[in-house]
């Protein structure tokens, strides 16, 4: 039996297919499909199943990890999204927490402002209200429900979203809304703040579900047509999807709850990569995954991922309240445009030319200079030998396109202004992996990078460098890892409701009461999906803060009867957590349960890190190719060194390199910089160090 991880990017689709029985990987790497990405991925697999003589009927897991939830936020092209919310709460969306990112100034242009995701024209109120602790106030009016439906269905919205007042507490009047929605318009995407995040927060849980709404119809169609083409091809699997939280969900959660899937792609290279630091034998590592369109960097100390606060859990200009796995995504791949602005300074990124028309090198109509094509000129990337020879490149459109952009206005030459552009890049990375580890309190040498990505190897060492890493780890296959991390995590659910409980008035029999009910919907989520006991693993968690906070902080829950003594351990986590994350805590004052958590995880077949067979012989000829001139920063001054280089799929462990040294393989390629040096190990990854280290 055979499982498959599928990651959709905005430039290239990376795909991997795990044998479960001898651990062997089958990869493969085509272009996205720009028209319809669900149709390339599974073109893309089915040339790799015929490659590699599987049967797509032997397939028995699929995890996919896409970007079109994020890409229909990120580009404002959602659906026309109607709301019905109570009556004198129109403008919550508009007016949100009223934060001012220009202090001063009288003009501010607010992003949700100028972007809204529902207009306000659609934006329809009803008569209704529920009151804390969810007693009803005043009746659903389902006339006035039934008026705005029909008048949304004139604007010709494609889909709604219900949000009232405090129906976290009390859902009846949303849930009746949604029933009177589904009888008028029963083929309208439609979504309950009650089903999308249940918790409190009147703007971010109202925020949340028009999100939902907005992106639902096109992610829906997306999955549908995955399904499909799965189908036609007779894949034995069922569809399940990364969540941001990064945990895999089925196509029906993920049709339901589409904002989950926010940061799908990002979340399953950052679980990629902690799996290859431990298979390296280091823990705590910094990820670094660099594609065509953006650079995603997290921080998992101990292997552990990390989780937003719910202030920042946001996708460009809307606020998510959703589990999202601490990453830090920014325009910088290598697919990301340089040039020298209005000002005459010089800039790259965030402007990416993506995989239409992509990198001039590619021939294919760009004619803005790319890292890509600053890379190829400074003799990194070998242009015969591109994608495993599958794509030619044309260094002279590279140097034309750098010449033309580049070296007039800055005058300097071709090689001068390509570096410079990498330099750029580099520093932008460097400043997020600093945002994501020192400013979190993390010393960045603890930890190991771990490089992956079409770009992330050849970025990795200079970023060590400045940042006194001390190991780089480049794993077997870089520009797959993210599709490998698929296979590596579990299905996971998280239901969360909002409690308001206090420490000095506790109601243990309502809170048991409330994490039983949580635990019961995910157990019975995770047994549909076919989990036997033995692999259903059930933790709870907590939202604290102290009296008078006025944001709360996640920490652990223990499991058991909720009385004296467990109240007492949902303390002491939360103390350590807060003096944990703040440095401070306050053990004298009284605490506030907000919202409790549970989270429930479907264990999938384990990923075992394959052995590698270790060579008799350290030197690495074995693996050479050949050598070519290639540029590198020497103490600020460029210099061009004859620079060795070597086919990976020929490298064993226990082979040593030093720097410089250029590896070469299909899906990406590894530069090793002079001032550093490694091995490879016995899982197959290139462990790098300064000074020449062994690995």
């Amino acid at each position: 039996m055979y499982s498959v991880g599928i990651d959709v990017g905005g430039t290239h689709t990376d795909l991997v297919i795990l044998d479960q029985v001898s651990g062997q990987l089958h990869v493969n790497k085509a272009p996205t499909s720009v028209d319809d990405p669900s149709r390339g991925a599974i073109q893309a697999l089915m040339a790799l199943c015929t490659q590699a003589d599987i049967s797509p009927q032997s397939i028995n897991h699929f995890m996919h990890g896409t970007t079109v939830a994020t890409n229909i936020a990120l580009e404002h092209n959602g659906a026309r999204t109607g709301l019905i919310t109570t009556e004198g709460f129109r403008d919550i969306l508009h007016i949100a927490r009223h934060k001012r990112p220009q202090t001063f100034s009288l003009q501010l242009d607010l992003p949700w402002q100028r972007n809204p995701l529902v207009p306000r024209r659609w934006r329809m109120t009803v008569p209704e209200r529920i009151i804390p602790p969810g007693e009803v106030l005043r009746p659903l009016d389902e006339d006035a429900v039934r008026t705005a439906v029909e008048h949304l269905l004139s604007e010709r919205v494609e889909a709604i979203a219900v949000c009232f007042l405090h129906s976290y507490l009390n859902s009846t009047h949303e849930a009746r809304a949604i029933e009177i929605v589904k009888e008028m318009a029963p083929d309208l995407f439609v979504c309950a703040s009650h089903i999308v995040v249940p918790q409190y927060r009147e703007y971010e849980r109202f925020s949340t579900t028009a999100l939902n709404a907005y992106i639902g119809p096109k992610t829906a169609r997306y999955l549908r047509s995955m399904e499909q083409e799965l189908k036609t091809h007779s894949v034995g699997a069922d569809l399940h999807l990364m969540q941001s939280s990064g945990g895999a969900a089925t196509l029906q959660a993920a049709e339901a709850r589409p904002v989950n899937l926010l940061m799908s792609g990002p979340a399953g290279g950052l679980i990629g990569g902690i799996w290859v630091g431990k298979s390296a034998g280091y823990n705590s590592v910094i990820t670094l995954d660099v594609g065509g369109t953006s650079a995603d960097i997290g921080v998992a100390p101990n292997g552990e991922i990390l989780y937003k606060h719910i202030l920042d859990t946001r996708l460009g200009d809307y606020h998510a309240m959703v589990p999202m796995a601490e990453l830090d995504a920014i325009g910088a791949g290598g697919g990301s445009i340089a040039y020298v602005d209005s000002g005459g300074q010089f800039q790259v990124g965030p402007r990416s030319a993506g995989a239409d028309p992509g990198p001039c090198c590619y021939g294919t109509g760009g004619t803005e200079p790319t890292a890509t094509d600053c890379m190829l000129a400074l003799g990194w990337i070998d242009p015969s030998n591109f994608l495993g020879g599958r794509t030619k490149l044309y260094t002279e459109l590279s140097r034309k396109s750098i010449k033309d952009n580049l070296c007039g206005p800055l005058s300097m030459s071709v090689e001068a202004a390509a570096s410079g552009a990498i330099r750029i890049l580099t520093h932008s990375m460097i400043q997020a992996c600093e945002i994501n580890s020192v400013r979190r309190g993390y010393d960045p040498r603890d930890f190991a990078l771990v490089a992956f990505g079409g770009a992330g190897p050849l970025f990795a060492c200079e970023i060590a460098r400045e940042m006194n890493i001390p190991t780089v780890i480049i794993p077997p296959s870089p520009g797959l890892t993210s599709a490998l991390g698929l296979l590596a995590s579990d299905v996971i659910y998280e239901q969360s409701r909002t409690v308001m409980e206090s420490s000095s008035n506790p109601e243990p029999s309502q809170l048991e009461a409330d994490f039983s009910k949580l635990e019961i919907d995910i157990l019975h989520q995770l047994r549909t999906d076919g989990f036997q006991e033995s692999d259903i693993e059930i933790t709870r968690q907590v939202d604290c803060r102290y009296a008078g906070q006025g944001y709360e902080l996640r920490s652990d829950a223990p499991k058991g009867s909720v009385n004296t003594d467990y109240l007492k351990a949902i303390r002491l986590g939360f103390d350590a957590a807060h003096l944990r994350q703040y440095g401070k805590n306050f053990p004298e004052k009284p605490i506030q349960i907000v919202n409790i958590r549970i989270q429930g995880r479907g264990r999938t077949v384990p990923l075992q890190a394959i052995t590698f067979v270790t060579a008799d012989n350290p030197d690495a000829d074995v693996a050479k190719t050949g050598s070519r001139i290639a540029n590198y920063l020497n103490d600020g001054e460029l210099v061009a060194l004859q620079t060795p280089c070597y086919d990976r799929t020929k490298l064993q462990p226990g082979h040593h390199l030093n720097g410089p040294a250029i590896v070469d393989q299909m899906d990406s390629t590894t530069i090793i910089p002079p001032g550093f040096g490694g091995g490879v190990d016995a899982s197959g990854n290139i462990v790098l160090k300064p000074n020449g280290g062994a690995a």
